[in-house]
């Protein structure tokens, strides 16, 4: 590959071609002078000219250095791919890689199988010609596009090039965009942005802003149609923050991405607030407070493993089914670390991620937001080589409460599931939504509400195991059989009430416990009776909303049976332009 000199584009004119006599077998590339120079490496013969006998334009041997207009034709393609290939020049390439970050094209080859990716639009142009625009061109416009294969499935993907014009989004860089988006909408494929980006580029204007408000509307149309996932590997700010969000999954690299609407400095002057631009927009940030990002990398490398390990896990789109990935894992397999997992005292904490990945085939479960909301647990895995998309109530953190945070996560997790037929295996251990006033202003009930209104429109199916507590309306949120849960179970440690016997028992035996001659003896009692009574789960089990009750070993074998038999689920649902879900 040509190596292309630094420019301010000016250069990118016909080539000054310089032939060394009496060479043939050439060799193109750049001069010191950025000219483009042939030299020839061995004396030139009809054999050797590779112009056949009877070529019209074959002028007798010797004639040193003649090449006909087809030659002249293909230097030039060549000439412009070489420019196009080399980006912003080989001093901004050194500048990319001493950031610890990765150019356009490296990343692609990264990300895609070996030899896999096609690219379309190399040598598109910006038409920009104020504040001398004309005079910098470079082919490409800083975005590189096409399609290659992930594991063999198409997808489609961009990468922003922070080497030609800070990655500026002009007009025809974003209508590259828009153009990979259509076809990876019309052909079913996943797309994958890989964004490092300055933002609008202020030279185009309006135009600029256009390209960016018709990305956006193609992200919303090809939304549960086909998976988007957007990598930030650089700067990602103002509008241009609005595509990653509408996506499916953000990937965010440490310390190299930041994504905000308004920078550091315009916020010191309109706030007086300081704020790096780390902990502003960085990917710590967005994945502890915010919720922005779903992964949070290392490096470049990294953040695309990641990429392959989600498509892996995830149908091409809407019409499709995951891939199902055959596991030596035993259908049958018993899980005996479950049976000692839930302690005896109900407000002892314990890790939910342990029975997750106890139950999964191979113990493999792709985490996603694992540091926002940690209250509750969500991501992928395989149940008998089947992809299906967990949530889990987390008694680590909180006691497993619902909260705003985590009803949000939850209910997007739920929605996508569902979009792209991924069936949902809920754990439950939940003794309800997080009470306080900061909670009930800042709006629980609307948020709660989306959880519930996720798995009651989920027509995917839906497997429930209740691990212990499933109290009040939480419970009934939680995939219960109620808003059509398809398989609900319960080990025999489960506790289905209103209330945990402790609070129930206050509100119903108030006065028999403050006139009792022995109050606390009294109130023990009550209790006693109250989990004896209510906090198991054969009472539910009598009233047909569980399933069965199993012992905990059983859980995979009897889930991955329960799964098989639903797999062809049909669920018909009134007809509607769509749903007003409580946003």
């Amino acid at each position: 590959m040509a190596t292309v000199p630094e420019s301010s584009g000016d250069d990118f004119r016909p080539p000054v071609v310089t032939i060394e006599p009496g060479f043939s077998n050439h060799d193109t590339h750049f001069d010191e002078t950025g000219s483009w120079k042939t030299a020839f490496k061995q004396p030139m013969t009809r054999e050797t000219s590779g112009i056949p006998n009877g070529n019209a334009h074959w002028r007798g041997f010797p004639t040193f250095g003649y090449m006909t207009e087809s030659d002249e034709r293909v230097e030039e393609l060549r000439r412009r791919k070489a420019h196009a290939e080399g980006g912003g020049g080989q001093a901004r390439v050194s500048a990319q890689h001493a950031k610890g970050k990765l150019t356009a094209r490296e990343r692609i080859e990264l990300l895609l199988d070996e030899d896999s990716f096609m690219e379309v639009d190399t040598l598109v142009e910006h038409r920009c010609r104020d504040f001398e625009m004309d005079r910098n061109v470079i082919p490409g416009d800083g975005v590189v596009c096409g399609h290659g294969t992930i594991g063999g499935r198409t997808v489609y993907c961009f990468a922003q090039d922070f080497t030609v014009y800070g990655g500026s989004l002009g007009e025809m860089h974003g209508l590259k965009i828009c153009k990979i988006l259509d076809m990876a909408l019309k052909t079913g494929a996943p797309v994958i942005g890989l964004n490092d980006s300055g933002g609008a580029r202020i030279q185009e204007g309006v135009a600029s802003l256009g390209s960016y408000a018709e990305i956006f509307f193609r992200n919303v149309r090809a939304s549960g149609v086909i998976p988007q996932i957007s990598v930030i590997m650089g700067p990602c700010a103002g509008g241009a923050v609005y595509s990653p969000a509408i996506t499916d999954f953000v990937i965010m690299v440490d310390q190299t991405s930041h994504m905000f609407i308004t920078g550091p400095e315009v916020i010191k002057t309109v706030t007086n607030e300081e704020v790096t631009f780390e902990d502003l927009g960085g990917a710590s940030t967005h994945a502890t407070k915010s919720g922005v990002t779903h992964f949070t990398a290392s490096d470049d490398e990294e953040a695309l493993n990641i990429v392959r390990d989600l498509v892996g896990l995830i149908p091409s789109n809407n019409l499709e089914n995951s891939p199902v990935v055959a596991t030596t894992d035993p259908h049958d397999r018993a899980c005996d670390e479950l049976d000692s997992l839930v302690p005896d005292d109900p407000s002892q904490p314990y890790d939910i991620v342990t029975a997750v990945e106890s139950v999964l085939d191979d113990g493999g479960f792709l985490e996603v937001q694992a540091d926002y909301a940690r209250n509750i647990v969500v991501g992928f895995g395989r149940l008998g080589g089947h992809t299906v998309g967990v949530v889990a109530n987390q008694p680590k953190v909180l006691a497993g409460c619902l909260d705003i945070d985590a009803s949000i996560k939850s209910a997007r997790f739920v929605r996508f599931c569902d979009a792209f037929n991924v069936p949902l295996l809920t754990f439950v251990d939940v003794p309800g939504f997080l009470p306080g006033a900061s909670q009930e202003w800042g709006g629980i009930i609307r948020h709660g509400a989306k959880l519930l209104y996720a798995y009651a429109e989920a027509t995917v199916p839906k497997l429930t195991i209740i691990t212990r507590k499933a109290y009040g309306g939480a419970y009934d949120v939680m995939s219960s059989k109620h808003i059509r849960g398809d398989y609900n179970i319960a080990w025999p440690t489960a506790q289905l009430a209103v209330m945990g016997a402790d609070g129930a028992v206050q509100i119903i035996h108030r006065q028999r416990i403050q006139t009792s001659g022995n109050p606390e003896q009294e109130r023990e009692r009550l209790v006693d009776d109250y989990v004896e009574t209510f906090a198991n789960p054969y009472r539910a089990a009598a009233l047909g909303y569980l399933d069965d009750v199993i012992q905990p070993y059983q859980s995979r074998a009897v889930l991955i049976r329960a799964l098989g038999a639903l797999l062809e689920k049909e669920e018909i649902r009134p007809a509607r332009k769509h749903g007003n879900i409580p946003l």
